[in-house]
């Protein structure tokens, strides 16, 4: 109870001290607000909300539950997360954050998922989408759209890693039990029982084609607008706090831990922004002038894999109405930043011999024409990674049953 009552206190303070902040510096709270919503209507609506939509109208048609079934046999030994986590995994790299924590607590609220799986999904699904990685990390902030290979790899890839490390969290709970999936122990194959398992949260969703079309338009854009309101929020909080002074304790702070490790103190701005912020912690590193593109890059990993207390805000916001716990995904974000930017700078010297060839693959993107990059690439681009992903999750779910079947029928 005390300590409910000294987060609310210090919440009210650090309310009234930004309150005052603002009446102080006026003109740049209103540009920061210019600013974030430019960022939310131009990047983020475009690239998050059809992704809700889809992701709704899937998951009531039953399609999440088919793939389920079938990635169930690699989820759980591997993860320990049940099969319908790695469509949840493909969704959330395909899309970026936060479709991922979104998928998690919708399959929470159906009892597919307990607590330690759901804190266990979150934590290695939020990830940056393929298109802001590339466009408007690479290509936008890098001027440099080979640099999207590496950014990818130490991402996508640290965060995998963290999937395999988040699979002790918890270990002493009993996994879930999937209600409405079929048992493996019918006697079945595993195509029969994905079938049924489609048709069974089909007849549970009960609606139309329709109205779960509607509504998945209303909540998602009931989501992608609390999305748009802390962007603004997070803009407004850092611009003040840079106009006040304040940041300036913030970079001495982050100079010391950068010196440490032998990173250049001129990105302790980027540090910071991105502590805030994705978007403008990787716009600083990319802007930092006279730093080895390395150190930038690897900073620059740093931040889509923090992903920013505005981020966070956005998962916490999603999770509210589960009992899924903010620490462990905290811990997570924390550990994913530190093994993708130790990824970049362990991989920069293999990778440096395919930096010019992958120049010539990747998209010259307009960051201003958002409607043509929707449709020219973050649908397509988004549509092949979850392809990959899920075919690449399917592919070695079917070799560990095979494998399965194979050491049964050894043993007897």
């Amino acid at each position: 109870m005390r300590t409910k009552h000294s987060l609310l206190i210090a919440a009210a303070l650090f309310a009234l001290i930004l309150a005052g902040l603002m009446v102080m510096f006026p003109a740049e709270s209103f540009r920061a607000s210019l600013k974030g919503m430019s960022i939310w209507w131009d990047v983020l609506f475009p690239a998050l909300f059809p992704f809700f939509v889809i992701s709704e109208m899937m998951l009531g048609v039953g399609i999440v539950h088919f793939f389920g079934t079938l990635l169930d046999p690699l989820m759980r030994p591997l993860f320990r997360i049940p099969g319908i986590g790695g469509f949840v995994v493909a969704m959330g790299f395909a899309s970026g954050y936060p479709v991922g924590a979104r998928l998690t607590s919708q399959l929470w609220s159906q009892g597919l998922v307990n607590r330690e799986e759901g804190e266990r999904l979150v934590a290695f699904t939020t990830s940056s989408d393929p298109i802001f990685l590339v466009g408007v990390v690479s290509v936008g902030f890098f001027q440099d759209p080979a640099l999207a290979g590496i950014l990818a790899v130490a991402h996508y890839g640290s965060a995998m890693l963290i999937g395999l490390l988040m699979r002790f969290h918890g270990r002493k709970q009993p996994a879930s039990v999937s209600s409405g999936l079929p048992a493996a122990k019918d006697g079945r194959g595993i195509w029969p029982r994905a079938f049924d398992a489609m048709h069974v949260a089909r007849l549970a969703d009960g609606r139309s084609l329709g109205v779960m079309f509607q509504q998945a338009l209303s909540s998602g854009l009931q989501l992608v607008l609390v999305i748009g309101g802390l962007v603004v929020f997070f803009s407004v909080v850092m611009e003040v706090m840079t106009a006040s002074g304040i940041m300036s304790f913030f970079y001495a702070s982050i100079d010391s831990v950068l010196g440490l490790f032998g990173v250049p103190l001129v990105l302790s701005q980027a540090v910071v922004n991105g502590f805030f912020e994705v978007t403008l912690g990787a716009k600083a590193a990319g802007a930092a002038a006279g730093i080895p593109l390395m150190y930038k890059a690897a900073i620059a990993a740093w931040v889509l894999s923090w992903a920013g207390l505005s981020v966070h805000g956005q998962i916490v916001s999603l999770l509210h109405h589960t009992n899924l716990r903010y620490f462990p995904f905290l811990a997570a974000r924390f550990l994913h930043g530190l093994l993708a930017a130790g990824l970049v700078l362990v991989l920069w010297a293999p990778l440096a011999p395919y930096h010019e060839t992958l120049r010539t693959f990747m998209p010259e993107l307009d960051v201003t024409r958002p409607l043509t990059n929707l449709l020219g690439y973050t649908l397509p681009s988004a549509g092949v990674v979850f392809t990959a992903m899920l075919g690449s999750l399917l592919l070695l779910s079917v070799l560990f049953f095979i494998g399965k079947r194979w050491m049964n029928a050894m043993r007897t």
